[in-house]
């Protein structure tokens, strides 16, 4: 089931697509790019007035699975959880990409809190040290 999270790009809440989801959509998105295509062949559209003209799959599916209303097919492209990191351990946003090494939300580095917890000092005191 898809999952509500902040898209960097939208600056929203969207509906992030779990692998079983992407592969119901992404061939409509395809389908979708290609019925643009055409669209503005034969009617000699510019691409705002084609989208304006056709009539989604890939949104309407979208719609269907989430929820969520998207109205340019376009933007859920970048909508599939897969293409996000993990989770910021700092302020919960996810990562922007697998690879990034950074958190761009709060610019807290990715292994942050991990590396803290390794470089936390030993619970003994001085005392036990010399021992």
């Amino acid at each position: 089931m898809a999952k509500i999270r902040y898209c960097w790009r939208c600056r929203i809440d969207v509906p992030l697509l779990e692998e079983a989801e992407w592969l119901e959509i992404e061939p409509l998105l395809r389908a979708d790019y290609k019925a643009t295509q055409q669209i503005r062949a034969e009617k000699g559209l510019g691409l705002r007035e084609a989208l304006a003209d056709l009539q989604s799959r890939a949104c309407e599916r979208l719609r269907e699975l989430t929820g969520f209303t998207e109205q340019n097919f376009n933007a859920i492209w970048h909508h599939r959880l897969a293409e996000f990191g993990p989770e910021c351990q700092m302020c919960g946003h996810l990562l922007r990409t697998p690879r990034a090494s950074y958190c761009a939300q709060c610019g807290t580095p990715r292994d942050a809190a991990h590396d803290a917890a390794v470089a936390l000092p030993d619970a003994r005191t001085d005392a036990d040290a010399n021992r």
